[in-house]
């Protein structure tokens, strides 16, 4: 298997090393400077543009959605039937659905492999890996994903690693606002930081309990019977609201996350478990995360 990388910023430069530790790698960046680098590398071969399509497999590292489909739509013509190309740019999925469309006119498969960690992980092997895919592109692309990390998830179709990918961090930069308006509660209200970190790590606290409680055991069961009424937690988003405007410190996620359970409790949710949230969205898009419901196909 010939293995091709195109794009070596700080990203691909670090993809570079780990393809090469395992194999020949040709190579291609626009700028020279980071070809130069790379070649550095025992195994790395500097290619151009069109040298990479001899590959079994091509692994695109690029800034931009438009950069990714503009060089697949030069090298999926010149390349092999068979052949697939590993998608590492962090693109949506519909950008990735587009690429698929291109690939097949031409008999190329195409992987996502959406890079959750970052350069350091990548270079030291520890990166993890959200890969979607159809089931024959994604065994063939298997030993380079491999090469890359052993960190590797897999999800669905083609797109879904990158879905995943984007979901995750929409979800660590909206948890970071709530952070940050917990901390400076915590700072006008004498809780140190300190103290604040040791509570929210706690097996019981306000960052794990709702995902491994709630979401696993509830949302995905629809189980909403007994546990924290929605009531009792609007409740509690009341007193946090009071706190904040009797401190002077400013809230934007908590305050918007107070209009759901207002809403909850509105549509009849405030003797269920807050997790019943979950059925406000199913109502909302039609599509049931209770995986009962999904499996059956039944709608929301």
């Amino acid at each position: 298997m010939t293995i091709s990388l195109c794009g070596l910023g700080n990203m691909g430069g670090a993809i570079a090393g780990r393809l090469a530790v395992h194999d020949t790698v040709l190579a291609y960046d626009v700028d020279a400077e980071r070809v130069a680098r790379a070649a550095g590398t025992p195994n790395v071969t500097p290619a151009d543009l069109a040298g990479l399509a001899s590959s079994d497999i091509v692994v695109l590292s690029l800034p931009t959605p438009k950069i990714s489909l503009e060089v697949i739509g030069t090298l999926a013509p010149d390349m092999r039937p068979g052949s697939v190309i590993v998608e590492t740019s962090t693109v949506n999925p519909a950008d990735v659905h587009e690429q698929v469309r291109r690939c097949d006119e031409h008999g190329i498969g195409l992987v996502d492999a959406a890079i959750l960690s970052g350069v350091a992980q990548m270079a030291n092997g520890k990166a993890t890996l959200l890969v979607g895919g159809r089931e024959p592109e994604v065994r063939k692309a298997e030993p380079v994903l491999r090469a890359m990390s052993e960190r590797i998830m897999r999800f669905g179709e083609p797109g879904s690693g990158m879905a995943a990918k984007v979901i995750n961090n929409a979800v660590a930069h909206a948890v970071m606002v709530v952070l940050v308006e917990a901390g400076a509660l915590a700072s006008a209200t004498g809780v140190s930081g300190t103290e604040l970190v040791e509570l929210l790590t706690g097996p019981d606290a306000g960052l794990t309990r709702p995902l491994t409680h709630r979401f696993a055991e509830r949302i995905l069961r629809g189980d909403y019977e007994g546990g924290m009424p929605t009531e009792a937690a609007r409740k509690d988003s009341t007193l946090a609201l009071a706190m904040a405007q009797q401190t002077g410190v400013p809230l934007f996620a908590v305050q918007g996350a107070h209009t759901v359970y207002e809403l909850g409790v509105a549509q009849g949710l405030g003797r269920l478990d807050y997790a019943a949230i979950a059925t406000l969205w199913e109502q909302w898009t039609g599509r049931p995360m209770n995986e009962t419901k999904q499996e059956s196909g039944e709608k929301s």
